[in-house]
């Protein structure tokens, strides 16, 4: 049992599960009013799912399908988990059986919440998986990165029964659009070999972080802007400063400078969090 968690937490990527994770609680944070809402017992189970189950899912799907390239990217032994064959069973059955919770959880779903959590499913999948394989079409690649926003929909839409507002939504998009293209920047060598078309490799590392530098800009003007301006908000500015800095110094190694965002991430999301419920439900300060 205790090596099967291990395997498990590996394929889950922990470093990452802020990325499903904490897009559940800022959504969920969202449109929350009062501190009932937190007490509510699907608001855990789904807290549950999408810190550690949903990243099995995502990332065990993708290693069954990125062997090719995986064999050739040297992160996969310093920061991920190289699949080995005799491990290819059982992160099958492990999927298997988070699909079979997935569609339970779906028997008591409204029709709005099953069509936002399916969504979340298709796209997690069809995004490694043929006949789609969507990591592998410029534009699709980062476009279907959107099933890492679905999870705070869903919240959203578990508290308030509606979405979030188009600004919002632009928002999300416009940040995990430019998370998939900065990080599919240092493995534009090995999908290049491997036959793998993404934005990257088809535009090239310097218009591809341009593009990154857009999205980055766009959302922390939306951020600065929903917030009226507040101080903090200027944190957002972080974002686009990662593209610029390897603009303006070609010679930092991305590969490096990456693996602080996952900090950044947990950093401002864990600050969004904290203050929409000090603004909307405790008033701390």
């Amino acid at each position: 049992m205790n090596s099967t968690f291990s395997f498990l937490f590996k394929v889950s990527r922990f470093r990452f599960w802020i990325y499903t994770g904490g897009t559940y609680v800022v959504g969920y944070a969202l449109a929350a009013n009062t501190f009932i809402d937190f007490i509510q017992i699907e608001y855990y189970i789904y807290l549950l799912y999408f810190f550690f189950l949903a990243n099995i899912f995502i990332y065990g799907v993708n290693d069954l399908w990125d062997e090719d390239t995986d064999e050739l990217n040297p992160k996969k032994d310093e920061m991920e988990h190289r699949l080995q064959k005799s491990e290819k069973l059982k992160l099958k059955y492990s999927i298997y059986f988070i699909l079979g919770i997935s569609l339970i959880l779906m028997l008591f779903q409204s029709w709005g919440e099953r069509l936002i959590f399916s969504g979340f499913l298709i796209l997690s999948y069809f995004y490694s998986a043929p006949p789609l394989r969507l990591k592998k079409r410029p534009i699709l690649d980062f476009s279907s990165n959107y099933l890492y926003v679905m999870p705070g929909i869903l919240a959203y839409y578990l508290v308030a029964g509606d979405l979030p507002s188009w600004v919002i939504l632009l928002a999300a998009y416009c940040h995990i659009s430019a998370m998939h293209i900065f990080s599919a920047i240092p493995d534009i060598k090995y999908d290049r070999i491997t036959g793998i078309i993404t934005t990257p490799v088809y535009f090239g590392k310097k218009v591809a972080l341009y593009i990154v530098l857009v999205f980055w800009t766009i959302l922390a003007f939306i951020a600065i802007y929903l917030s009226a301006l507040h101080v903090l908000s200027f944190l957002a500015l972080l974002f686009p400063a990662f593209p610029l800095i390897l603009i303006i110094r070609p010679s930092v190694d991305i590969r490096k400078l990456y693996w602080y965002l996952p900090y950044i991430n947990i950093l401002l999301g864990g600050l969004l969090f904290f203050t929409l419920i000090n603004y909307k439900i405790f008033s701390w300060v």
